[in-house]
């Protein structure tokens, strides 16, 4: 394997020679006609899990797409994929392998930490997950009265939270339309005491199963919520034992712990926003829809994790869509991007990426500690549609910044259930809504009233397939992850590591401990009382 250099983006003379396509691409024209057509077709390409990624709505043309292949080679991507999947430390922050896609498969050699096979942890803990979900579900493991659990709680926070919340509302309906549905899931994660307080106030206790996710065992937050928890246990008379399990390291303190019946782990090598396939997902979801679902949403992710080593960037739809945002970042200056599921079962899709997207490439500093004097990651935001068209599509429409636009859309709903109302269905109409938005954000719209103007140029893509279930699913999430990867790599920032979120953690602690002074004091001051 060639040695690999790690160059800010400005730096590379691929870089320089994108400059010169500014903007060379009127979508109002290439959209147009018979030829619109054909250019849909031409810029489409399978995705894993059934899906499909069509960029024909972005200022792309065949000679931008040259001259993007000559940045992919000449800053490595597909190489430092690679080490990044056989094991190199690529978190150079904390000095650490990046390994969440082999929580879904091996796509390189084995990796080994202390005489570990990490591939085979992984693994190990599936089964582990596996085998404990299919005694709660089969009655061979039950509360203090001998009956089955019918809820299943995540405590945590961030990561342990966004993803798993959003995957499992994302195949809730699925699951129950499919004879798959086993437990009804909750998430407590806000310190906010409203949060827990609401959650466990609806449930019942005596039949809830909670998961206790953190890695050091010492997160504050969720803790605290832990405490929370436990003292309503205690206060409902439920032993703790028969009602909680961790997902923790295996050094943490959770482990060994007489208050959990079960712990499985994780470890320091997959990042919070990237462990939904790990054990942080894999309890939750086990539970919630069999482990034979969450099998599938791996494989579906797997499938997707594959498609990214493609040479051919024509075939390599994550790696496309990395480099067409990092043109519309810093070529184009685009400011954000917005995410737009017209699919209710994504509706907490978009807060997921945010978390991914933002914590990940939030970066001023180069792998190195260097400052950048170029754009990094972009503000991310969204909605399900057609919930947005009646929000803030209007600033997307006719506001002064263009901000680019992925749509996410499907043929078929989850749940089967329609109904027919002025000649079409439901689900016609959110597709009618996809495709006009589409063609209105590119194409806009002549008017002598300037109140009624749409000046169009409004870039988008579109992931469209068959419906949301697991391997859908699956493959929707590794695409965002791995064009987070690519565009962190040409960024040249260090995507794993969360540096930002710390120093706020520690300026609370000190307000906890009364060791503080000066403003922090005064704003303290303000609020506890």
């Amino acid at each position: 394997m060639a040695t690999i250099s790690w160059n800010n983006l400005n730096k590379l003379e691929s870089f320089k020679e994108l400059k010169s396509f500014k903007d060379s691409v009127s979508l109002a024209k290439v959209l147009s006609g018979a030829s619109g057509a054909k250019r849909v077709a031409d810029f489409s390409m399978p995705m894993g899990g059934g899906l499909t990624y069509c960029y024909a709505a972005k200022k792309v043309s065949k000679q931008l797409i040259s001259a993007f292949k000559k940045v992919a080679k000449e800053a490595q991507l597909l190489e430092k994929y690679e080490a990044l999947y056989n094991g190199e430390i690529i978190n150079t922050g904390e000095k650490r392998m990046v390994l969440h896609q082999l929580t879904r498969g091996q796509l390189g050699k084995d990796v080994v930490v202390d005489g570990v096979n990490k591939r085979k942890f992984y693994i190990d803990q599936q089964k582990a997950i596996a085998d404990f979900a299919q005694k709660v579900h089969t009655g061979r493991l039950v509360n203090e009265k001998g009956e089955k659990y019918t809820d299943v709680c995540q405590i945590g926070i961030g990561g342990s939270d966004l993803g798993p919340r959003a995957m499992y509302l994302a195949l809730e309906n699925w699951a129950k339309a499919n004879g798959k549905f086993k437990m009804t899931a909750h998430f407590i994660s806000n310190v906010d005491p409203d949060d827990a307080a609401s959650v466990l106030a609806s449930i019942d206790l005596s039949r809830t199963i909670f998961i206790l996710v953190s890695k050091s065992g010492t997160t504050l937050e969720t803790l605290t919520n832990e405490s929370f928890v436990k003292n309503y246990l205690k206060r409902a008379g439920l032993e703790t034992s028969k009602h909680m399990i961790a997902v923790t390291s295996e050094t943490s303190p959770l482990v060994g712990n007489p208050d959990y019946m079960a712990a499985f782990f994780m470890d320091d090598f997959i990042g919070g926003r990237y462990s939904s396939t790990s054990s942080v997902g894999g309890a939750i979801l086990s539970l919630a829809f069999g482990p034979d679902t969450f099998a599938a949403f791996l494989n579906g992710a797997a499938a997707e994790d594959k498609l990214a080593c493609e040479k051919d960037i024509t075939k390599n739809p994550a790696l496309m869509d990395a480099l067409i945002g990092v043109y519309e970042r810093n070529i184009l200056k685009m400011p954000s991007t917005a995410v737009l599921p017209y699919s209710q079962a994504l509706s907490r899709f978009p807060a997921h990426l945010q978390q991914l997207d933002m914590e990940s490439n939030g970066k001023s500093v180069n792998r190195f500690g260097k400052k950048i004097n170029y754009e990094t990651g972009p503000v991310i935001f969204g909605e399900p549609g057609t919930n947005g068209q009646h929000s803030f599509y209007q600033l997307l429409h006719q506001g002064t910044d263009i901000i680019p636009l992925q749509f996410i859309a499907f043929q078929k709903n989850q749940t089967g259930k329609d109904v027919t109302i002025q000649g079409s269905t439901s689900q016609t109409k959110l597709a009618a809504n996809v495709a006009a938005q589409i063609v209105a954000f590119a194409c806009g719209k002549d008017d002598e009233n300037p109140n009624k103007f749409f000046a169009g140029e409004r870039p988008s893509s579109l992931i469209y397939g068959k419906e949301v279930n697991p391997e859908s699913l699956g493959a929707l999430l590794a695409h965002f992850e791995n064009k987070v990867m690519f565009q962190g790599f040409l960024w040249n920032v260090n995507s794993f590591d969360q540096e930002g979120v710390q120093l706020g953690k520690t300026l609370a602690k000190s307000v906890l401990s009364g060791k503080m002074d000066g403003s922090l004091k005064a704003y303290a001051e303000l609020l506890i009382k």
